[in-house]
C-alpha cells in the first residue's frame, strides 16, 4: 500500500515547516526509518523519515518551500503499487480541484440586455474565492475565523496556492468581510534594498514576543552583584586544568538553580486559570543562534555541580548553533537566564518566555569603585534584572528570590558544600 509523505508535526508548536533539504530523491528505493528529508522548524532543523518501504514518488515540494503541517510532499509506492495523484485528500491541490469539481456548471448565456449607465462603486470588492464558492482555508484556519467573524473570502492567503492559513487570519480584523485587501504603505523596494523572507525561528520569536510583552504584565528588579569572590573561584578552577574550567554563566545558573530551590514560587508557570509550582529545577540558557535565539535547557540544574553544568551547557549551546536541538532539549524550563556580559553589556531587560514567570537578564561584569568596611576598594561588580510575571510574583517575593541569588554568588563556596 502506499504511504503518503506529509510535513509532520516535528515539534510541539510547529504550525508549518520548511523543506530545507532532500536526502531522497524521486525514484530512490527507501525504508522505514530512513531520513527522506530535512526540514526546518520553529526551533531547529530536523529530519523527516519514511513511514514506509517503498519507491519515493511524487515529490511535490521543493527544497526551500515552507507549507502547512499536513500537507503532503511525497508518495512513497510499493513494487506494482498505482501511485496516487499529490494532494489527494489532503489540502492544497486536491481541495481546490474538489472545490472546482463542486462548483456549479456554468449556464448557457442568454441574450445580453441593453447595457445601464455604470453605477460608480463607493469601494473595491475583496478578490474571490479562488474556486468556486470553496475558499482553501486549513481546517484550523476556519475554525478561528468563524470564532473571530471573519470572512474568509476576505482574507488574502499566503500559503500554498493562496491557502488561507492561522497566521492570515490572525491578522485579520473581526468582522471583515467586504474591506478590500489594503495596499502596503511603504514605498516600492529601492536598488539598494533587499526583501528577506522570514525563517522559521524568526516568525516564532515574532509571535513569542507579541505572547509575552503584550499580556504579561512586566515588572523589573535590578541588582549589583560583588562578583569578586566567584572571579576567585573560576580562576582557581581553571588553573586545576581546562577540565575544571568553567563560565561565569555556568556560575549564575547554579546560583539561579539553589535560589529556586528554596523559593518555588518563582519556580513556576502561569497557566490562564492556575498557577503551577514546579517542585523540579530546569533552568533555560538563551543562546544566540543565526537568525533568532533559542533557549536549551539545562534539567535538575540544583542537583548537578559546576562542572556537569558547564559540560552539558556547552553541549547544548553547540547543538543550538547548528540548529540540532530535539524538543525535549528546549522545552520545560521552569526559569531562564539570558546573558549579554560578553557583549559589553552593563544591564538590560529580558523578556519572559511564556508560560515561565521570569527571567534573568545578567550584564558584565566590571571593575568599580565600592565601599567596604569604610574605605573605598576597587571590586568587580555585575548588574542583574529579573523580569517578573506580576502575576505570579509579587515584589517582595521575587525580591526576597534576587536576594538569595546575591547571597550564593557573592559567596559561593557555600554552593560547593
Amino acid at each position: 500500500m502506499a504511504t503518503k509523505v506529509v510535513m509532520e508535526a516535528l515539534s510541539p508548536t510547529m504550525e508549518e515547516g520548511r523543506v530545507a533539504a532532500w536526502k531522497k530523491k524521486a525514484g530512490d528505493a527507501v525504508k522505514a526509518g530512513e531520513v527522506l528529508a530535512e526540514v526546518e522548524t520553529d526551533k531547529a532543523i530536523m529530519d523527516l523519515v519514511a513511514r514506509g518501504d517503498g519507491v519515493l514518488s511524487q515529490v511535490t515540494a521543493k527544497e526551500g518551500q515552507t507549507v502547512p503541517v499536513g500537507t503532503q510532499l511525497a508518495v512513497i509506492a510499493g513494487a506494482g503499487e498505482e501511485v496516487p495523484k499529490a494532494g489527494e485528500g489532503e489540502g492544497g491541490k486536491g481541495e481546490e480541484k474538489a472545490a472546482a469539481a463542486a462548483a456549479p456548471a456554468p449556464k448557457a448565456s442568454a441574450p445580453a440586455p441593453k447595457a445601464a449607465e455604470p453605477v460608480p462603486s463607493p469601494s473595491p470588492l475583496p478578490p474571490p474565492p479562488p474556486s468556486g464558492d470553496r475558499v482553501l482555508a486549513s481546517p484550523l484556519a476556519r475554525r478561528m475565523a468563524s470564532e473571530k467573524g471573519v470572512a474568509l473570502a476576505a482574507i488574502a492567503g499566503s500559503g500554498p496556492a493562496g491557502r488561507v492559513i492561522k497566521r492570515d487570519v490572525e491578522s485579520a480584523k473581526a468582522g471583515a468581510g467586504t474591506a478590500p485587501v489594503p495596499r502596503s504603505p511603504f514605498p516600492a523596494v529601492s536598488s539598494g534594498s533587499r526583501d528577506v523572507p522570514l525563517t522559521q525561528i524568526r516568525k516564532t520569536i515574532a509571535k513569542r514576543l507579541v505572547q509575552s510583552i503584550g499580556p504579561i504584565p512586566h515588572f523589573f528588579l535590578t541588582s549589583e552583584i560583588d562578583m569578586e569572590r566567584s572571579w576567585d573561584l573560576r580562576s582557581a578552577l581553571k588553573a586545576k586544568g581546562d577540565q575544571y574550567a568553567v563560565s561565569f554563566n555556568d556560575i549564575v545558573i547554579k546560583a539561579v538553580a539553589i535560589a529556586l530551590r528554596r523559593h518555588q514560587a518563582v519556580n513556576a508557570w502561569w497557566m490562564e486559570d492556575h498557577i503551577r509550582y514546579h517542585g523540579d529545577v530546569h533552568i533555560g540558557m538563551a543562546v544566540a543562534v543565526e537568525d533568532g535565539l533559542i533557549t536549551p535547557v539545562i534539567r535538575f540544574a540544583d542537583q548537578k555541580g559546576l562542572q556537569a553544568i558547564s559540560a552539558e551547557a556547552k553541549a547544548l549551546a553547540e547543538k543550538a548553533r547548528n540548529r540540532r536541538l530535539t524538543p525535549d532539549e528546549y522545552t520545560g524550563a521552569t526559569f531562564s537566564v539570558s546573558n549579554l556580559g560578553m557583549f559589553d553589556i552593563d544591564e538590560f531587560t529580558a523578556v519572559i518566555n511564556p508560560p515561565e514567570a521570569a527571567i534573568l537578564a545578567i550584564g558584565r561584569i566590571v571593575p568599580k569603585p565600592v565601599e567596604q568596611g569604610g574605605a573605598i576598594a576597587l571590586r568587580r561588580m555585575m548588574r542583574v534584572t529579573m523580569s517578573c510575571d506580576h502575576r505570579v510574583i509579587d515584589g517582595a517575593t521575587g525580591a526576597q528570590f534576587l536576594q538569595t541569588v546575591k547571597l550564593n554568588l557573592e559567596n559561593p563556596l557555600a554552593m560547593l558544600l
